[in-house]
């Protein structure tokens, strides 16, 4: 019997010590992914733009109250400035910001076009050139990409609530009322036109915002269902206000969507 009482006992020791070492090992001293670091701080600083280069490895935030730039050359380790408004291109989607302190001066030029990073490969959607001028032939210029931050309050699922004016009802639409659910990560959105299933790209910049490539699928609708003046109306608009739970989005004709946030 003791024999027996001995042997299970062993067993029972052996058991547990197998399941502690499966457990997975949780350590205080995880850190958060760079992901969510810089997500944080768009946030915090609201930070509208970045930029960042190679050879030598540079950097350029643009929020609504600085301009900050780093690099690792050892004359130009950091330019901080006062935010000032850019004069933009008349022909084409550029923008130049020209800031002086007693440092110096720095002019950064952000340009609408395909650009790919030299050492990870990323693509983003902008070029940039970083010009400092110090004095006494101190200069150096600096070119890399840049991307716009989506202002993350559009973070969320937003219902159609009025149209042009009007009060939307579910009898205007079928099923339910339009809905977006907006994606500020990934520059996305999808939700229901009132009729159809939509999905589609953001474009976004300071003061800017448009729905793009808009897909839906290809339900029929009834002639009384308001999808098509919703879709008209979308992807018209051209600037939004996130303020009182509500997102509305207008464009100089007058056109007006405005949308409930729902948890």
């Amino acid at each position: 019997m003791m024999r027996y009482c001995c042997t299970l006992f062993f067993l029972f020791l052996l058991c547990s010590c197998k399941t502690q070492a499966t457990q997975p090992v949780i350590t205080a001293n995880e850190q958060p992914t760079r992901a969510y670091q810089l997500q944080k701080e768009n946030m915090e600083k609201e930070i509208y733009f970045r930029a960042m280069g190679n050879e030598p490895e540079w950097s350029l935030k643009i929020s609504s109250n600085q301009i900050e730039f780093t690099s690792l050359l050892p004359d130009f380790k950091a330019f901080n400035a006062p935010h000032v408004e850019p004069v933009r291109a008349m022909d084409a989607n550029v923008k130049r910001y020209s800031v002086s302190t007693e440092r110096g001066t720095m002019i950064i030029t952000i340009e609408q076009d395909q650009c790919t990073n030299t050492m990870s490969g990323a693509v983003l959607p902008y070029q940039v050139r970083v010009e400092v001028y110090k004095g006494n032939d101190l200069n150096a210029t600096f070119s890399g990409c840049g991307y716009y931050v989506v202002d993350p309050k559009l973070h969320d699922i937003w219902v159609l609530e009025k149209m042009n004016g009007e009060n939307m009802s579910i009898n205007k639409f079928s099923k339910e009322l339009p809905y977006l659910e907006i994606n500020t990560t990934e520059g996305t959105f999808m939700g229901y036109a009132g009729c159809n299933r939509m999905k589609g790209k953001l474009f976004f910049e300071k003061g800017l915002l448009r729905f793009t490539n808009i897909t839906t699928t290809e339900m029929a609708c009834g002639s009384q269902n308001r999808e098509s003046e919703l879709l008209h109306s979308l992807q018209s608009s051209t600037t939004y206000q996130v303020a009182n739970m509500r997102l509305t989005l207008t464009n100089p004709s007058g056109i007006e969507l405005v949308f409930k946030k729902v948890d």
